[in-house]
């Protein structure tokens, strides 16, 4: 059975785990609790129960640096990001990202100056579509 599914979103503490990955770079268990926000700290076995919960996802990779392990990512921020927007547009908006745009927009969400730049992608895009593949009208 395959146990990697690198394509799931994170869970929350994953993401906090990836987190201090990406900043840091390749760290230790120990280095990674310290680093994790929110108090009290998390135990050092938890945290070390996590990164090999990532490992065996395929979502972290380990080197043996001594007598401790150095847990790395294996995937950038914005892979995770396109990940769980992806997840999000699928389970809540039937697939659809226009639905999630319309949503922000409706519950006003987006401040001002982002639905300005929102529409100046979205009259960019349309320009580009009537000029067609190869940018004739």
């Amino acid at each position: 059975m395959e146990r990697k599914n690198s394509t799931r979103p994170l869970t929350p503490l994953e993401l906090e785990i990836m987190k201090v990955l990406w900043d840091a770079g390749p760290a230790t268990v120990q280095w990674v609790q310290e680093k994790l926000p929110g108090a009290p700290k998390l135990a050092y076995t938890t945290v070390q129960t996590m990164l090999n919960v990532l490992h065996r996802k395929g979502k972290v990779k380990r080197t043996l640096k001594g007598r401790a392990y150095e847990y790395a990512p294996l995937f950038s921020r914005e892979m995770a990001e396109r990940t769980t927007l992806r997840d999000v547009i699928t389970r809540f908006f039937g697939g659809s990202a226009e639905s999630l745009v319309m949503s922000l927009v409706a519950s006003r969400d987006l401040k001002p100056e982002k639905l300005a730049e929102l529409k100046r992608l979205v009259e960019r895009s349309e320009a580009a579509a009537k000029e067609g593949p190869h940018g004739n009208a």
